[in-house]
């Protein structure tokens, strides 16, 4: 049985991988006042809202609005017609709405259409590593691995879901209530920079460091880390970089990620623009690693 691989915008993708692989995305909206939202990408561009957050309204801090219940229903009706099933993949719900959204969708449309197979899943993760698994699912559509296994390996896949990150100040995070206020007086008053981990769907503090230039540095170290401490073998793993408003620190960044990992992980790794959604929560400046083990890697332990 054929199937549609959806996700919603949280993925990051851009549309030369949008059609690559097939792939169908339901955009968040975003606002500047409460009040008139737009849906990201297609009514407002990721660098307008950068340059928005950095340039023009640096006071302003933002606001997302998840897809509706309707824009799921719309969109998984219209491949259930078409005699598709569908796999949606889901932005953590520890920060969001999306999944739960997805999920009553889903739950409607099976009602209304007996026959119909819609499996929504919780990715566990957010921009670069939900854009890799996204990618692994539009992977496994073109080799042909039917639905139910399709399924079955994402759902294992998403624990290896990780990503190693900085931001620019605690701000945001304070102010989307991920840290709490005390915290980032402190940080921000000795001028440290945190390191934080997204596992498990989880934001959790993964350390400090004094200075931009050294705190990037550490993601890559985190990353070697997780590796080390784990014994997973990282030649199965897709590395991506992700990067928000500072496209040359973000590119330079790329190359040391690549002189460091490629070769020692399985194929190129990919680059990445943070999207509206996540810079919301971490800011304009979160720059780091994402990784996630290759669905080859399942089918071999089956």
């Amino acid at each position: 049985m054929d199937y549609k691989i959806i996700s919603d915008g949280c993925c990051d993708l851009t549309e030369d991988v949008i059609r690559q692989y097939d792939l169908h995305i339901v955009p968040f909206y975003i606002s500047f006042d409460g009040e008139h939202y737009y849906k990201e990408i297609e009514e407002i561009g990721i660098r307008e809202v950068y340059e928005r957050m950095v340039v023009t309204q640096p006071d302003v801090y933002p606001m997302t609005s998840l897809p509706s219940l309707q824009d799921y229903i719309d969109v998984f009706t219209s491949y259930i017609k078409e005699g598709k099933a569908v796999i949606c993949l889901c932005f953590t719900p520890s920060l969001s709405g999306s999944y739960n959204c997805a999920r009553n969708a889903g739950e409607i449309i099976c009602e209304q259409y007996p026959e119909a197979k819609v499996s929504v899943i919780n990715s566990e993760a957010g921009t670069v590593s939900q854009a890799l698994m996204v990618i692994e699912a539009g992977r496994m559509r073109q080799a042909g691995i039917p639905y139910e296994q399709g399924v079955d390996i994402l759902e294992r896949m998403k624990i290896s879901n990780h990503i190693f990150f900085t931001v620019g100040n605690t701000d945001y995070l304070v102010h989307g209530g991920r840290i709490g206020k005390l915290a980032a007086i402190a940080s921000n008053a000795l001028s440290l920079k945190p390191l934080i981990t997204l596992e498990r769907g989880v934001i959790e503090a993964s350390g400090i460091g004094r200075s931009r230039k050294k705190t990037v540095a550490k993601t890559m170290e985190l990353a070697e880390n997780y590796f080390t401490s784990t014994g997973e073998d990282i030649h199965d793993y897709y590395f991506a970089v992700g990067f928000g408003f500072d496209i040359e620190e973000g590119h330079a960044f790329y190359e040391k990620v690549r002189e460091r990992f490629e070769g020692r992980i399985c194929g190129e790794v990919k680059l990445v623009q943070i999207g509206a959604t996540i810079a919301v929560h971490t800011g304009p400046f979160a720059i780091g690693i994402g990784c996630l083990k290759r669905y080859e890697a399942y089918i071999r332990q089956e």
